[in-house]
């Protein structure tokens, strides 16, 4: 865990949510303490004028990560503010070099399918870590709207893993994870980091570090799959008036 003091400078406000700016390793080392982490791409961002859920759930969370390369960019156009981006992907892999993530049933894993789930299995087996089927949910499809799931909240209770990373789509795991942070009898650390194991696991296409470091993630996406992926990051391009029009400002769905 780093020794660096985080202070108020170390965050910034953006559409009402306080991100975190400083390194990866710092991230990690909060993140680790307990709480809702949410790592919002341009997608989920958009989604707070839409959905009040979504919306309610970015702006109760605990600690929130600058994954969206567009808005870093955007920001430092519109402030002149260099905010340093720190991805899901390079947050999860230095969240599993943590030993404690190690321990037995200390860790729980929501996953959007069997497949995934497999696949994510057979990885995490491949680096050591005990984790069994037993510390797996697949989540159903829940719609849209508020999203509560009263059978995962029971077996998160009785089981109390301290960690519960969210390997579901964003827009859904941000609100799914509130209302576990709700609900829950004590306070875990919950990881919104959707997607980025299947990075890791094979499940998702492979992302060279470089691409991640230089906001190139989504071309290699949408290389991968251009019929599911292109729609999504063309569409990320209303970011750009959100935050004009926003700027610090939540852009509270009327």
């Amino acid at each position: 865990m780093s020794s660096q003091v985080i202070t108020d400078s170390s965050y910034h406000q953006i559409l009402g949510v306080q991100f975190f700016t400083g390194n990866a390793r710092d991230a990690v080392a909060i993140g680790m303490r307990g709480g809702l982490v949410v790592v919002p791409s341009a997608p989920v961002l958009l989604a707070m004028a839409e959905d009040p859920y979504t919306c309610e759930a970015l702006l109760n969370s605990d600690f929130a990560i600058t994954d969206s390369g567009l808005m870093v960019l955007l920001w430092r156009l519109m402030k002149h503010v260099r905010l340093q981006r720190v991805s899901g992907l390079e947050y999860l892999k230095l969240l599993l070099e943590q030993p404690a993530l190690r321990e037995p049933g200390s860790t729980f894993w929501v996953m959007p399918s069997i497949a995934t789930m497999e696949k994510t299995l057979q990885w995490l087996k491949q680096q050591g870590y005990p984790t069994t089927q037993d510390d797996c949910y697949i989540a159903p499809h829940y719609g849209s709207g508020r999203v509560t799931d009263p059978d995962l909240l029971k077996i998160v209770n009785e089981r109390k893993p301290a960690h519960i990373i969210m390997a579901i789509g964003g827009g859904v795991q941000e609100k799914l994870a509130y209302a576990i942070k709700m609900g829950a009898c004590y306070r875990p650390a919950l990881h919104c980091t959707g997607a980025a194991i299947g990075f890791l696991s094979g499940d998702q296409v492979h992302i060279p570090d470089w691409a991640d470091r230089f906001y190139l993630g989504w071309l290699f996406r949408c290389f991968h799959a251009p019929e599911r992926f292109i729609p999504r990051y063309w569409k990320a391009r209303m970011l750009v008036p959100l935050l004009l029009k926003y700027r610090e400002r939540a852009p509270l769905p009327e």
